[in-house]
C-alpha cells in the first residue's frame, strides 16, 4: 500500500553525541532522514556526514519541537510521501522498532504512537508520574485509549498539516492528536521498546514543570470545545 512507504523526521537541538548515531541507525533500515536542526548552536551539518539519504532542515533560532516536525512534515509533503515516523534526536527511540509502527497501518489519516515499555533500567520516576497523569487527560479528549501519550515516537499521516495550532513545543505533541481526532481520524498504538540512557548522559529539554504545565493548558483550552460539541450531539440526538 501506498502509505506503508514513509520517511523519517527527526526534530533534534544540541544532541550533539548522539544525533549521528540516530541518523546512521534509521539509515541502515534504508530509509530516508529528514533532520530539522531546531537552533542548534552549532549547526547540525557541521555534525553529521553527509549522505545522499539525508536532508537538513535548519530554524536559525529555537521554535519549538513541534514548529520542527511540522518543518519535517512540509518537507515530506514535497518529497510526495503521505506518511513520516518521528523519532528523538537523543537516541532512545531505536530504528529496528519503526517496522512495528508500520505494521499497525491499515488505513489513510491515521497517528501511530510507539508506547514505550517502562519496565527497563534508568526510567526516571518523574516519566512514569507524567505519562501517567498525561494519559488520563488524552483519552478524555480523543476518545481513544492511549497509553503513552508523551511518547515522541509515531508515525504521522502528513494531513496533520491541515490543522491550525496554538502550540509549538513539546504541548503541541498533545495537540495534534487531539485535533487529529477530533477529525474523526484514528490513533492507533503498538508496544516498543526503548532505550535510557543514565541520567548523567540524558540529554533532554522536556522540563518536567513547565512543559507538564503547558500539556495540561492544552487540555483546559480543549474543554469548552469539547462540552460544546457533546452538549450539540445530545441535541441533534435528541431532536431526532
Amino acid at each position: 500500500m501506498k502509505f506503508k512507504n514513509i520517511i523519517a523526521v527527526v526534530p533534534t537541538l544540541n544532541n550533539d553525541s548522539t544525533i549521528q548515531k540516530v541518523v546512521d541507525d534509521i539509515l541502515s533500515y534504508n530509509l530516508k532522514v529528514i533532520v530539522v536542526d531546531d537552533g542548534y548552536t552549532n549547526p547540525v551539518s557541521n555534525i553529521l556526514k553527509e549522505n545522499e539519504n539525508l536532508v537538513i532542515i535548519r530554524h536559525e533560532r529555537n521554535k519549538g519541537k513541534g514548529e520542527a516536525i511540522l518543518s519535517g512534515a512540509k518537507k515530506v509533503k514535497e518529497l510526495g510521501y503521505d506518511y513520516f515516523v518521528c523519532l528523538d534526536g537523543d537516541g532512545q527511540h531505536m530504528a529496528s522498532e519503526i517496522s512495528k509502527l508500520q505494521k499497525a497501518i491499515t488505513k489513510e489519516n491515521q497517528i501511530i504512537i510507539g508506547a514505550r515499555n517502562f519496565d527497563i533500567s534508568n526510567v526516571p520516576n518523574g516519566s512514569k508520574f507524567g505519562r501517567w497523569f498525561s494519559n488520563f487527560w488524552a483519552c478524555w479528549d480523543t476518545g481513544f485509549k492511549i497509553t503513552d501519550s508523551l511518547s515522541g515516537f509515531r508515525i504521522y499521516p502528513v494531513s496533520i498539516l491541515n490543522f491550525q495550532y496554538k502550540t509549538s513545543k513539546f504541548d503541541w505533541e498533545m495537540e495534534v492528536i487531539i485535533k487529529h481526532a477530533w477529525a474523526r481520524n484514528e490513533i492507533l498504538e503498538t508496544s516498543i521498546e526503548c532505550y535510557y540512557p543514565k541520567a548523567e548522559d540524558r540529554v533532554s529539554h522536556f522540563r518536567k514543570f513547565e512543559d507538564t504545565m503547558a500539556i495540561v493548558w492544552v487540555h483546559v483550552q480543549m474543554l469548552p470545545i469539547k462540552w460544546a460539541n457533546m452538549f450539540f450531539n445530545l441535541f441533534r440526538k435528541v431532536k431526532k
